[in-house]
């Protein structure tokens, strides 16, 4: 497995689906922001970033990459072409294509990055906090059965790399937005820590848009183990700041 991709073993299986996450590794990021930084300000790096992670994946090239200006909403966009990776496609927290060779991808570092294919279609999620709050997965699932026909139980879906639900402390603001969303609380997990502050709650998104995922009838689901605040092999904005890099997750349809 190369250095830079992490996989789904669900969406690998599907085949001529090419898809992956990213780690912060195998680029050519200097500084803070090193090495795989896929929203590294100067053109040529980010250019490289993503050449050398696409290949990896035996995906498309950038000038074939569709991404996402993400809002934390629940805003689901129809990408039907390519924006490459320096101009985002669209505003929104969720897109998909029944394009071939089209690659669409969204940037986090602690949000949960979200892969679904099926008959004819991929897409994508990113579901941080509010936009976990306003179902953006449950408005993807929707979106792919009302406009492209696909049944719920035929997708796969694949949760990436995102801030551990042990660690990931929050305020009231988020619980009640959670709340709001119709999930029970042991859909999330949350509960004040004997570790931290009283007035402080943990919360597992990850757990989460799995819960919505389910809810709305997608049954076969990835989730990956790996905590964007514990493993220094990802960014993470907790741990260092909104100036880290950006991992992303991806996924296109090979014709």
């Amino acid at each position: 497995m190369s250095e830079r991709l992490q996989t789904s073993p669900r969406l690998a299986a599907l085949g001529r689906v090419a898809h992956g996450f990213s780690t912060r590794h195998g680029g050519v990021s200097k500084g803070i922001r090193a090495s795989l930084d896929l929203n590294d300000a100067d053109v040529a790096l980010r250019t490289e970033n993503w050449r050398r992670l696409l290949e990896d994946a035996s995906a498309p090239p950038p000038s074939r990459v569709a991404w996402l200006e993400q809002v934390h909403g629940d805003h689901v966009v129809r990408v039907d072409a390519p924006s490459g990776v320096h101009e985002p496609v669209a505003r929104g927290d969720a897109a998909f294509t029944t394009e071939s060779d089209l690659v669409l991808a969204v940037r986090t570092a602690d949000c949960v990055p979200v892969l679904v294919a099926g008959p004819g279609v991929v897409a994508v999620a990113h579901s941080g906090w509010r936009g976990t709050a306003s179902d953006v997965v449950g408005a993807l699932v929707r979106a792919l059965q009302d406009r492209v026909g696909v049944d719920p139980s035929d997708l796969v879906a694949a949760v990436g790399p995102a801030i551990g639900g042990d660690v990931y402390e929050v305020g009231a603001e988020v619980v009640d937005g959670l709340a709001s969303s119709g999930l029970p609380p042991e859909a999330y997990g949350h509960a004040p820590s004997p570790d931290h502050p009283e007035d402080r709650a943990v919360v597992d998104l990850k757990a989460a848009v799995v819960a919505q995922l389910r809810r709305r009838g997608v049954v076969a689901v990835d989730v990956s183990s790996a905590c964007t605040l514990r493993d220094t092999d990802l960014y993470s904005v907790r741990r260092e700041g909104p100036t880290t890099g950006r991992q992303a997750g991806f996924i296109a349809r090979r014709s």
